[in-house]
């Protein structure tokens, strides 16, 4: 798997000559074997190439910190890392570790309001913000074109927010309401992308 995700980062994906921008992996509520297995290529892959990587985690199970563990293990700077969905959740420790690793914040759910209802991930960036802890944080909404979630017409009518314009057209708002400055909404949306986004040296 490393050879193979080396030479889509480095050569492109499946022939076309397009190449990946950074490496995925996912844990859900526990590690198994065949999770540790991609995420340690993932990390391996990471170290050849300097590509950065993003995790999808639980953030009720608290995966994000056995992500940490193992990506660390291997060697893997966690300040190449997006430890993504971990604004499902309001629990300021959990928060606050993963911080304290090294990792960026993923607040990428905003409309995905059956997890956590949108006013209590606003309220949890402006807190981590008035902390001083913006520049660990990255914003989007994890919406997606498709989606095999829901049988079709549902995802509109339990989560009617779950959509690309919705961060830009109320939550950005919501945050300057809630206390976050414009600078700190630019940290979030621009500077820590694009420090996420230059490759760390190989």
């Amino acid at each position: 798997m490393t050879d193979l995700f080396v030479r889509e980062l480095t050569e492109g994906i499946a022939g076309t000559g397009i190449k990946a921008a950074f490496l995925k992996c996912a844990i859900e509520d526990e590690l198994t074997p065949g999770v540790e297995r991609v995420m340690r290529a993932v990390a391996q892959a990471h170290l050849l190439t300097g590509a950065p990587i993003t995790v999808h985690t639980s953030a009720h199970a608290q995966t994000g910190l056995t992500a940490q563990e193992i990506l660390r293990s291997e060697g893997v700077d966690l300040g190449a890392v997006v430890i993504g969905h971990s604004g499902d959740t309001s629990e300021p420790d959990y928060l606050h570790r993963l911080i304290d690793n090294g990792s960026f914040l993923g607040m990428d759910r905003f409309g995905l309001d059956i997890l956590l209802p949108t006013d209590q991930r606003v309220a949890t960036v402006a807190t981590l913000a008035r902390e001083g802890l913006a520049d660990r944080m990255v914003l989007s909404h994890d919406a997606s074109c498709h989606i095999d979630w829901f049988p079709s017409g549902v995802r509109e009518q339990i989560a009617p927010n779950w959509h690309y314009t919705h961060l830009h057209d109320h939550v950005l708002p919501a945050l300057l309401q809630a206390g976050v400055t414009q600078a700190q909404l630019d940290t979030m949306l621009v500077d820590n992308p694009r420090r996420y986004f230059s490759p760390a040296k190989p």
